[in-house]
C-alpha cells in the first residue's frame, strides 16, 4: 500500500491531543486514510471546552489571626495553612482541595508569598496607579494603568506560577533550612490578562549593552522595596509569555496577588514575578536588590546555613540564582492518611496528581513505580493548556485569547494511572516522577541547599497494610502541622539522608551507603519515649515547676531556675508555652546540648496542634491593658520614628497600644524584640533595653548600634533589620526578661532574692550601657537615694559613647554620689578622660575591691562578649568575688 507524507497541516493537528495522553505515543499513520484522521482531530479541537474558571466566593471578613497585623483590612479564606506563623501573609491550599478544583484555580486557594504587609490600593485609585520604564532605554516611558489599558492590546492567557520553595517541608525535616516549610501545594494556575511585556520594552527602546530588566514592587520590606531581574532578551520574546496582568480568572487582581498591577513571568519561579509593580528598569547586569541576591538562590549542597552567613560571596554568584523552574511532580490521590479498604473494593484504585516543567518545556512523560524504580509504568497526561491553544481567537476574561503560534508550555499537567488494588496491597510505597521534552527528569534523591530551593525529587506516598485496609502517608505535612513518612521514620532514628528513604535495604546490619548531610546537636534523650498530653503541660504553666515547649519536646526548666544567665523570669514566661522560635534564635550550641539534661517528653500531636497557633496575644480583652508588656504572649508596637545619632546609631521610637500605656518594665530588665529575616521567616529575636522614661506613656525609646556588612565579616541581622524598618511597620515585643531589678534607694532583686547595696560598680562598653543607663538614671534622678555609683564606660572613639549628653548631665546634678569615667582606645589629642581598654591594669587602678569599703557593693558588667571575659577575670584577681558581679 502506498504511503502518503504528512503535510504542514497534517501535522499541525497531530502535534497535540487534548485530552488523555496515552502510555505511548501513537503509531504514525502510514495509509491513505491518514487525512481523515487529522480532519478528526481538528474537529476535535474546535468542538474541545477549555477549562473556565471555578466558581469563587470572595471572602467577606478578616480572619482574627489577621486582626493585629499590618494586614487588618483584608479579608481572606480560612482554609489556607498558614505558612510563616501570623504574619506576612505565606499560604498554600491544602493539596487535595488545590486538586479538586482542577486546571484553573480561584483566587481564594491561590498559593501566596508575601515578604511584608500588602500594599492598601483603593479602587478609586487604580486607574492613576503609575509606573515607569526607565534605564538604558532611547525612551522612559510613565504610564498609568488607565494608560496601559486604553493604548495596548490586552492578552490573556494560562499560567501556572510554582514558589521556588514548593516541597521545602522535606528538606527541612533531613535538616533544616533557612527557609519555611512548603508542603506541596505552593503551585497554582489562573488566567491572567494583561499587555505582553515585549510590547511595552520593544516600545521604550533599550540601548545597545542592555541585557536585564529589573522590577521593583511597591511593597516596602526591612531590606527596602522588593525587586529582582530577568534576563532582557527573555522579556523580550513573546513566546515566553511574559506579561503585566492586572486581572486574573476574569476578575480584577486581589490584593495578596499585587493589585492593581502585577508581572506574570510563566515557566519561572514565582520569586520573579513582581506584585504591585511600580518600576522596570533596563540595565547592564542583574538587580543589586537585596532580595535578589539573598533569596532565590541554590547554593552548593556543602554550603552550610553558617557558612552562607559567614561568607557574602555565596549570595553574590549568579550562577546560583534561580529562574526556570525545574521538573517536578506531586500526587494528590490517594491523600495523605487515606484508607482504602480492601474488602469490596474496586479492582482498580486511580492514583492522580500534577506535574510541571520550566522554560516553557512540556511534560512529556510521567512514571509510576511500586518496586522503588526497579520498573516503571507510565501514566496518562491531560494537558488542559492544548485546549486553549487550539481555539481560534476569541476574547476571554478581557482580553484577546490566542495562543495558537505559542509553542511553549506555560502550566502544569494531570496526570492519572489506574493500578490493581492487590498490587497496592503488595507494594510499600508509589513513587512519582515526570521528564519534559528536553529529558529532564525528577532525580531520585534530594539535593539539599541552605535556602531549601527547587526540591524535586520522586515524590514518594507510603503504604501500610493495617488489617483490611491500606493506609496511605505523604512525605510531609505544611508548615507546623505533623504528620508524614518522614517525620515518622526520622523519629524512628532512620538516615533520611541514606540514599534509601531512611530505610535499611540487604538486612539490619547492611551498612548506611550516605552519612547524615549534618549532625545536629541532640537536644533530647534517646531513650526516652514519654508522651505529655497538653493537659499535663499546662499544669506546669506557673513559676513552680515551669514546663517548656521546644521543637515539640518539653522541658523541665524547674532546675535551672537560678542558674539560667537571663534569670528565672526567662523560664517562667515561656512555661506551658512553645518557645521554638525564642530558644532557636538567640541560644548557642553548648546551651542546646545542655538541654537533654532537662528533657522529660515529647508533645502529642493534638498539643502540637494546639500550640501550632498560640503565636499572638490572644483576643478578649474588652478594653487596652494599662501596660504594654507580657511575659507570656508577644505583643505589636508601630514604629512611630527613627532619629539618627551617628553614622552607625540610631534611636527607635515605638508607638505602644494607646497613648495612656506605660511600657511596664522594671528598672534594669529588657524586652525582647521579635523580626522576620524578610527571605527565610526564620525569627530574629534579640534582647534590648529601652533607653526612654520606664514611666513614659503611649511610647518608648530603643537605642540601636546597628553592625553594617563588611567585607571581613557580617554584620549584625536583627540590627540591620531593624535599620531597614519602614516607618508605621509592626514589631514584636516580649517581656519583662532578666535576672536583676533595681527597686529603688539601694534594693535590688537577683532572681527574685533581694539585695541591698552601698555602691554599684558599673562597667559597660559600647550599647551596654543601656541597661546600665537605667539603674544610673534612676539612682541620680531620686534626691533621696544615696546609692553611690561609679561609672567606667569604655569606647573606641569619642563619637562612640553613647548617650553621653545625658550621662554628664545627671553626673553633673550628682557629684557627691557619682562618677562617672569614660576611657578611649582611639581617643583625640585633646582628651582628658582616661585612654585604654578596660583590661586588668585600669581595673587595678579604678576598681580595686578595696576603694569600696567593707559595705554593701555590686559590680554590673554589660558590654561585648570579650569585654565580659577580660572584665571577670581581672575582678577576680583584685579581690571581687563572682557573687558580686552581675552580668546583664
Amino acid at each position: 500500500m502506498a504511503t502518503v507524507a504528512p503535510t504542514h497541516e497534517d501535522t499541525k493537528h497531530l502535534r497535540r491531543v487534548s485530552d488523555d495522553l496515552p502510555p505511548t505515543p501513537p503509531d504514525s499513520d502510514t495509509n491513505s486514510d491518514s487525512g481523515k484522521a487529522d480532519e478528526h482531530h481538528a474537529q476535535q479541537f474546535v468542538k474541545a471546552e477549555i477549562p473556565l474558571p471555578p466558581p469563587t466566593q470572595p471572602p467577606t471578613e478578616v480572619l482574627e489571626p489577621d486582626k493585629k497585623t499590618p494586614d487588618s483590612w483584608l479579608p481572606r479564606d480560612p482554609r489556607l495553612i498558614r505558612l510563616t506563623g501570623v504574619h506576612p501573609f505565606n499560604v498554600e491550599a491544602p493539596l487535595t482541595d488545590l486538586y479538586n478544583e482542577g486546571f484553573l484555580t480561584s483566587p481564594e486557594l491561590f498559593y501566596v508569598r508575601n515578604h511584608g504587609p500588602v500594599p492598601q490600593v483603593h479602587d478609586e485609585d487604580i486607574p492613576d496607579w503609575e509606573f515607569s520604564i526607565e534605564g538604558m532605554v532611547e525612551h522612559p516611558i510613565k504610564l498609568t494603568l488607565r494608560d496601559l489599558l486604553e493604548q495596548y492590546e490586552q492578552k490573556t492567557y494560562p499560567v501556572t506560577l510554582v514558589c521556588a520553595g514548593n516541597r521545602r517541608k522535606e528538606q527541612n525535616v533531613v535538616r533544616k533550612t533557612k527557609g519555611f516549610s512548603w508542603g506541596a501545594a505552593g503551585v497554582s494556575t489562573a488566567l491572567f490578562t494583561g499587555v505582553v511585556l515585549s510590547d511595552l520594552i520593544r516600545k521604550a527602546r533599550p540601548k545597545r549593552g542592555a541585557r536585564y530588566l529589573c522590577m521593583e514592587g511597591a511593597d516596602k520590606l526591612p531590606n527596602g522595596y522588593y525587586g529582582t531581574s530577568v534576563k532582557l532578551n527573555w522579556a523580550l520574546d513573546p513566546n515566553r509569555g511574559m506579561m503585566l496582568a492586572h486581572r486574573m480568572n476574569g476578575e480584577m487582581l486581589r490584593p495578596d496577588h499585587g493589585k492593581p498591577l502585577r508581572v506574570v513571568i510563566p515557566g519561572q519561579i514565582g520569586g520573579r514575578s513582581v506584585k504591585w509593580l511600580k518600576k522596570l528598569v533596563v540595565t547592564a547586569e542583574p538587580s543589586d536588590n537585596w532580595y535578589h541576591i539573598y533569596d532565590n538562590r541554590v547554593l552548593p549542597t556543602m554550603v552550610s546555613p553558617e557558612e552562607s552567613a559567614n561568607d557574602p560571596k555565596w549570595w553574590m554568584d549568579e550562577r546560583y540564582a534561580i529562574y526556570d523552574l525545574s521538573t517536578n511532580s506531586a500526587t494528590a490521590y490517594p491523600a495523605h492518611e487515606e484508607q482504602l479498604c480492601l474488602v469490596g473494593s474496586e479492582p482498580n484504585y486511580r492514583v492522580k496528581g500534577y506535574a510541571y516543567g520550566g522554560g516553557g518545556r512540556r511534560i512529556t512523560r510521567v512514571e509510576i513505580t511500586l518496586d522503588k524504580g526497579k520498573t516503571w509504568r507510565l501514566a496518562k497526561i491531560d494537558y488542559a493548556e492544548d485546549r486553549y491553544r487550539e481555539q481560534q481567537p476569541r476574547e476571554l476574561c478581557g482580553g484577546t485569547l490566542d495562543m495558537e503560534g505559542q509553542e511553549a508550555s506555560h502550566c502544569w499537567c494531570f496526570w492519572n494511572l489506574d493500578i490493581a488494588v492487590h498490587e497496592l496491597a503488595e507494594a510499600s510505597d508509589i513513587f512519582v516522577r515526570a521528564m519534559d521534552e528536553s529529558m529532564n527528569v525528577q532525580p531520585r534523591d534530594m539535593y539539599w541547599s541552605v535556602l531549601g530551593m527547587m526540591n524535586n525529587p520522586w515524590f514518594r506516598v507510603t503504604i501500610a497494610k493495617e488489617g483490611d485496609y491500606l493506609r496511605f502517608e505523604h512525605p510531609t505535612q505544611p508548615a507546623l502541622m505533623p504528620g508524614g513518612w518522614m517525620e515518622r521514620v526520622k523519629k524512628a532514628g532512620g538516615n533520611l539522608a541514606n540514599g534509601y528513604w531512611g530505610e535499611k535495604l540487604g538486612g539490619p546490619e547492611a551498612e548506611e551507603p550516605v552519612t547524615e548531610v549534618a549532625k545536629e546537636v541532640p537536644m533530647t534523650k534517646e531513650d526516652l519515649k514519654n508522651m505529655i498530653t497538653i493537659d499535663e503541660l499546662r499544669k506546669h504553666d506557673k513559676d513552680e515547676a515551669p514546663w517548656f515547649v521546644v521543637n515539640g519536646e518539653i522541658y523541665d526548666g524547674t532546675p535551672f531556675l537560678d542558674a539560667h544567665p537571663g534569670g528565672a523570669q526567662s523560664i517562667v514566661s515561656a512555661a506551658g508555652l512553645d518557645s521554638t522560635d525564642e530558644f532557636m534564635a538567640i541560644h548557642s550550641e553548648t546551651a542546646k546540648a545542655m538541654m537533654r539534661d532537662y528533657h522529660i517528653g515529647s508533645l502529642d500531636e493534638e498539643g502540637r496542634a494546639a500550640l501550632s497557633t498560640n503565636d499572638v496575644q490572644p483576643d478578649g480583652q474588652a478594653e487596652p491593658s494599662a501596660v504594654f508588656l507580657e511575659s507570656r504572649s508577644w505583643k505589636k508596637g508601630t514604629l512611630h520614628a527613627k532619629t539618627t545619632n551617628s553614622w552607625d546609631t540610631k534611636t527607635f521610637s515605638f508607638k505602644l497600644e494607646h497613648e495612656g500605656q506605660t511600657l511596664g518594665l522594671p528598672t534594669g530588665q529588657h524586652l525582647m524584640i521579635r523580626l522576620r529575616d524578610p527571605v527565610t521567616r526564620e525569627a530574629i529575636i534579640r534582647s534590648y533595653t529601652p533607653v526612654s522614661e520606664t514611666s513614659k506613656l503611649g511610647f518608648m525609646d530603643v537605642l540601636v548600634k546597628i553592625y553594617f556588612d563588611t567585607k571581613e565579616r557580617k554584620g549584625g541581622k536583627m540590627s540591620q533589620a531593624m535599620d531597614q524598618l519602614p516607618i508605621g511597620h509592626f514589631v514584636d515585643f516580649k517581656g519583662p526578661t532578666g535576672k536583676f531589678e533595681y527597686r529603688g534607694r539601694g534594693i535590688c532583686t537577683v532572681n527574685g532574692k533581694e539585695k541591698r547595696v552601698k555602691t554599684f560598680l558599673m562597667i559597660c562598653g559600647g550599647s551596654g550601657i543601656t541597661p546600665i543607663y537605667q539603674v544610673f538614671r534612676a539612682i541620680m534622678q531620686d534626691q533621696e537615694d544615696q546609692t553611690k555609683c561609679v561609672l567606667l564606660n569604655g569606647n573606641r572613639q569619642l563619637e562612640d559613647i553613647l548617650c553621653k549628653t545625658d550621662l554628664d548631665a545627671l553626673a553633673k546634678d550628682n557629684e557627691k554620689k557619682c562618677q562617672l569615667r569614660y576611657t578611649l582606645t582611639k581617643p583625640p589629642a585633646e582628651w582628658e578622660g582616661l585612654r585604654g581598654r578596660i583590661a586588668a591594669p585600669l581595673l587595678k587602678e579604678h576598681a580595686d575591691r578595696a576603694m569600696f569599703g567593707e559595705g554593701e557593693a555590686m559590680v554590673l558588667i554589660c558590654g561585648p562578649e570579650a569585654l565580659e571575659k577580660s572584665v571577670h577575670e581581672a575582678l577576680l584577681e583584685i579581690g571581687w568575688k563572682d557573687d558580686d558581679l552581675l552580668f546583664f
